[in-house]
């Protein structure tokens, strides 16, 4: 039996997606609108190849590259990427997949092509335009929030962003839970104001101080944050950001967090069957 491409989408991911798609109007005028399950697997394909909306091989059944941008554009709006992250994290959640103990925060720089909002000039690649992704992840590198900005924004302005922007995450009994017992993150968060928000968040931080040779053993716990990263970036869509608008780009972002999820939750439901 072949093996299904990534961006091929399997009835289990098909089935919690399509319930949170908003129902196509009865009295839509034009031709009949490609199906949703044909468009998001061109989305996935844009996504995973990086390839430009306008070269979308339409052979392969996904519809036009503008069908498919269309279709993004409305799904992000009702918030659908979001929706499905969340309930991945609490089918995690539920499957003991969440290390509470600790997360990891860090950010890295991308290319930006065509400008933008949340573009600025890289400090790491000759004052070019760059974006930034500040990422938060639990203690087994499970994303749970993403945040772009331009690539000359300093890390430490988006550490209390970061940490706010964890999603109250279900899954057990009790109430949905969104702090965790300790962070981790580098020099670059190094301050007595980000120390208070996290304490005040019943967070302790665990940052190394300017200066100083750093903490034993935190390079190891932190490792997480970049092997997370790595994954993130093999969306090739994800790797140079190529959106100009940023709330297409976050789209991308989101709905690349939450596949990172669902190969992590089908993988380990698989195993344990």
């Amino acid at each position: 039996m072949a093996k299904p491409k990534p961006w091929q989408v399997d009835d289990e991911l098909w089935a919690l997606i399509e319930g949170l798609l908003p129902p196509w109007p009865d009295r839509a005028p034009g031709p009949r609108p490609v199906p949703d399950r044909a468009c998001l697997q061109g989305i996935l394909f844009v996504l995973h190849t990086g390839i430009g909306w306008e070269d979308l091989p339409q052979e392969l059944g996904f519809g036009s590259g503008m069908t498919c941008w269309r279709r993004l554009e409305r799904w992000n709006r009702a918030g659908v990427f979001d929706q499905l992250h969340r309930i991945l994290l609490a089918n995690m959640n539920a499957a003991a997949m969440i290390d509470w103990t600790r997360v990891a925060i860090d950010a890295s720089h991308i290319d930006s092509k065509k400008g933008g909002l949340s573009t600025g000039p890289s400090p790491v690649n000759r004052a070019k335009p760059g974006s930034k992704h500040h990422l938060i992840c639990d203690g087994a590198g499970t994303p749970l929030h993403v945040i772009t900005t331009g690539g000359n924004i300093a890390d430490i302005t988006q550490g209390v962003a970061l940490l706010d922007g964890v999603p109250p995450i279900a899954g057990v009994p009790g109430r949905p839970r969104r702090r965790f017992s300790v962070l981790l993150a580098d020099k670059g968060y190094d301050s007595a104001a980000f120390r208070a928000q996290c304490r005040k968040r019943k967070t302790e931080p665990i940052i190394p101080r300017r200066g100083t040779k750093g903490i034993k053993g935190v390079g190891k716990m932190r490792y997480v944050v970049e092997q997370t990263f790595a994954l993130l970036h093999q969306f090739r869509r994800l790797a140079v950001r190529w959106e100009r608008r940023l709330d297409i780009h976050q789209g991308f972002v989101t709905l690349g967090c939450a596949l990172i999820c669902w190969r992590r939750l089908i993988k380990e439901l698989r195993r344990s069957c």
